[in-house]
């Protein structure tokens, strides 16, 4: 975030037009690079519910899928994903386990461009990979 606010002041500062971004405040990604990994973007349930948002959680472990034999047999992790129920987008995605920050950007895209769940189910994950998690996910849901 420091890097990209860095960007915004300089172009100010240089006179060019600013682009700010909704990947700001509740919104941010973070990650927190333990082991294992802790990354996030948008609200937690918790904080959604706090935003009086009609939301609902899906979880799924992230080795539960195919690309999830790649790190070993039983390695420990889950994604929550935060749906906004009355929008149908996420309102945030939070994920443990190892090398989870590499799934950040998809969801901080789906996230900050409030993409809709419907668009997110229609695009496929590679096979096998870990991203194949989100297809679970949204099959939890319900689509």
């Amino acid at each position: 975030m420091g890097k990209h606010q860095a960007r915004i002041a300089a172009d100010n500062i240089l006179g060019r037009d600013v682009v700010c971004t909704k990947a700001d405040g509740p919104l941010a990604p973070r990650v927190i690079f333990t082991e294992p990994q802790v990354a996030a973007v948008g609200h937690t349930l918790a904080s959604a519910r706090a935003e009086g948002l009609n939301v609902r959680a899906v979880d799924h472990p992230v080795g539960a899928v195919a690309g999830g034999s790649f790190y070993g047999k039983g390695v420990p992790g889950l994604v929550r994903l935060v749906v906004d129920e009355d929008r149908r987008i996420l309102a945030g995605a939070t994920f443990t386990g190892a090398d989870v920050a590499e799934f950040l950007h998809a969801a901080t895209i789906a996230v900050v461009g409030e993409v809709s769940i419907d668009a997110l189910y229609a695009s496929v994950p590679s096979f096998p990979t870990r991203s194949e998690v989100w297809l679970r996910l949204l099959e939890k849901y319900g689509l």
